[in-house]
């Protein structure tokens, strides 16, 4: 499994940005896949959810601010991240997801790439 992201970097508050997951060695589009983020001092928190048919759920603060959607011809996941906040600001991971009782987990990780919201 190998989970690719580029496509971090900095932008002022207000501004957008779009991160991209570049997904190989497992059959992208029959998996649940995650965008998760992880500020300095912080645990690792989910933000949103994609399933194979593009059904999406997110994190409230992100709600209406975040866009996760997937292509499973080109194997690749994204996230359109509009209205940044400084808050925003973070290391954000896409990975595979897996469910333990219910509840969404991270299985396999990319490397992660940084968002830094700042003026």
């Amino acid at each position: 499994v190998q989970l690719v992201e580029p496509g971090g970097g900095w932008v002022q508050p207000g501004g957008s940005l779009r991160l991209s997951c570049a997904a190989s060695g497992f059959p992208f589009r029959d998996k649940e896949m995650g965008w998760f983020r992880q500020a300095p001092g912080n645990g690792r928190e989910w933000i949103a959810r994609v399933s194979p048919l593009s059904t999406t759920s997110y994190l409230d603060s992100v709600k209406g601010r975040f866009t996760a959607s997937r292509d499973n011809a080109k194997n690749t996941l994204y996230l359109q991240m509009n209205s940044l906040k400084v808050e925003d600001t973070a290391m954000y991971y896409c990975a595979t997801l897996v469910s333990y009782g219910g509840v969404w987990s991270g299985l396999n990780w990319g490397q992660g790439t940084q968002v830094t919201v700042s003026s």
